[in-house]
């Protein structure tokens, strides 16, 4: 595996998808991050998993030789977001183990596991229902309801937010067992193309 990339493209796309990694892996394999270089679309794509939350992105890439492996998402990312905003190379030894890093002046090494052991994502299938959430109302409604939620990881369930789609909008709901809050917005005709990667992830960090 060999693949070059920009370094803001790297850091952004990592800080998404660092948001489904464990915190408290089960295992070790859970704290890392998936990397996958594929060479039919030039493109480098990246996968979290904490086996409850999954997030998986793609961005374009020069991908010299395709491959994939895992890497530990902290150590990753630390090292990422300190590069030089220049070109990244990232490459693989032959025993597939150890990642070289290199942007600028700097040289970094990891050891690696094999994707073998990353869980794979839910997979829909071809006549899977597909529905397509516009960005806008998707922030519109987490940021109106999120504040009602439970910090308490005791209560799971109360962590997060209800979504619910009809025809004609998005319903969004969230309480703590005692602030309640419930908000609508409107929907995305199924038959609109999704928003791209980029697109969501500079919405997010807004």
């Amino acid at each position: 595996m060999r693949l070059v990339c920009p370094q803001n493209q790297l850091a952004a796309n990592l800080a998404l998808v660092g948001r489904a990694v464990a915190s408290r892996p089960t295992h070790p394999i859970l704290a890392n991050i998936r990397l996958d270089a594929i060479s039919s679309s030039q493109s480098l794509g990246m996968t979290a998993f904490d086996l409850n939350l999954g997030i998986q992105v793609s961005f374009p890439a020069q991908v010299v030789e395709a491959g994939s492996i895992t890497l530990p998402a902290k150590l990753l990312n630390d090292i990422v977001s300190r590069l030089p905003d220049e070109d990244v190379t990232i490459s693989i030894d032959k025993d597939n183990t150890m990642v070289t890093i290199l942007c600028g002046s700097g040289r970094y090494q990891l050891h690696g596991l094999p994707v073998e052991e990353f869980p794979e994502l839910p997979q829909i299938g071809e006549d899977g229902e597909r529905t397509y959430l516009p960005v806008e109302s998707m922030l519109s409604g987490l940021a109106s309801t999120l504040f009602a939620t439970s910090a308490d990881d005791t209560k799971r369930i109360l962590t997060g937010v209800h979504l619910t789609a009809s025809a004609d909008r998005l319903e969004f709901a969230a309480t703590d067992g005692h602030r309640l809050a419930v908000v609508q917005t409107g929907f995305l005709d199924a038959d609109e193309p999704p928003v791209t990667g980029d697109t969501v992830s500079t919405n997010l960090e807004v």
